[in-house]
């Protein structure tokens, strides 16, 4: 049997295991019996576990693991802060992560196949870094991202609440490994919410505007998700909703993705949040699934 190279010295599904168990654990131990209603604290640390698998375009599948480390700093009820500190992993390297981050309502990222493969028209005119190399798992930092919103109107009876967002993406993932494009990217989105009794339905748009790279033709691209929430309990509340983005390079297709979450309240200062998606376009994984615990102080 054909041993796979694993540089990235780790394997995926010791690698589930293992962070899949601890995340579960915790989680146990924070479910008890409660019906805390999430209160307003000026700072909340959170950890998540993202999994996606897909073949993007390529001939083969890639799984992934995003795992972000997000740190919130809200100085008044209206102004929020917030820094995701995330450790990516990918099987191989025939796709590049990093893509369609950013806005309020969920995380998971277009993967657009690495310059060279599968028809790719990277403006680079030849391979990537990684493509000659695709079979190897790789891993580390990935891109930080900081957010800044503003809750620019309150809800009230007859309206909705309006919130601004604006991000800036910082280039920290090695795009040799096709953990990131290297770049730069800037953007804002705007969410509008309302609650009608138990029911929460949402929308939000952005644009985003890439960096310039090498290795890619990358384009600006505008972002999207809408949804609706429905408050079961006082701290249970699922949510299904749908997210994409237009192409956000040359050669690539738009993102679509349904997505089921759950918001879940175990404590006055505990929250965890998990979800399932399915992935429509091209460009989208095939499936993927997700679990993140914080804690507000």
């Amino acid at each position: 049997m054909r041993k796979e190279n694993n540089r990235g010295g780790m394997n995926l599904k010791t690698t589930i295991r293992m962070i899949t168990g601890c995340l579960m654990g915790l989680a146990t131990t924070l479910i008890v019996p409660c019906h805390a209603h999430a209160e307003e604290y000026t700072y909340s640390v959170g950890q998540g576990f993202e999994f996606s698998s897909g073949k993007y375009g390529t001939n083969a599948r890639t799984d992934s693991i995003y795992a972000p480390l997000t740190v919130i700093a809200c100085p008044t009820n209206r102004l929020g802060f917030s820094l995701e500190i995330p450790f990516v992993y990918q099987s191989n390297g025939n796709v590049i992560t990093g893509i369609g981050r950013g806005g309020m309502q969920g995380s998971k990222t277009t993967m657009l196949p690495a310059a060279g493969m599968s028809g790719m028209s990277g403006s680079g005119g030849g391979m990537s870094p990684s493509s000659a190399s695709t079979t190897q798992s790789e891993s580390g930092l990935g891109d930080i991202i900081l957010k800044v919103g503003y809750t620019l109107l309150p809800e009230k009876d007859s309206m909705p609440q309006i919130r601004p967002t604006a991000f800036i993406k910082f280039p920290t993932a090695d795009n040799n490994k096709s953990l990131g494009t290297g770049e730069f990217d800037e953007g804002f989105a705007v969410e509008i919410s309302k609650w009608f009794g138990n029911w929460n339905p949402f929308v939000e748009a952005g644009y985003t505007v890439q960096g310039k790279s090498a290795q890619l033709s990358l384009r600006n691209y505008m972002a999207y998700n809408a949804g609706v929430g429905y408050q079961v309990a006082d701290n249970f509340r699922p949510l299904l909703l749908i997210k994409g983005t237009t192409p956000p390079a040359d050669g690539a297709s738009s993102l679509l993705e349904v997505r089921l979450k759950l918001k879940y309240q175990a404590s006055k200062h505990t929250g965890i949040d998990g979800y399932v998606a399915k992935g429509i376009t091209t460009n989208s994984p095939d499936y993927g699934t997700g679990l993140s615990v914080y804690y507000d102080f």
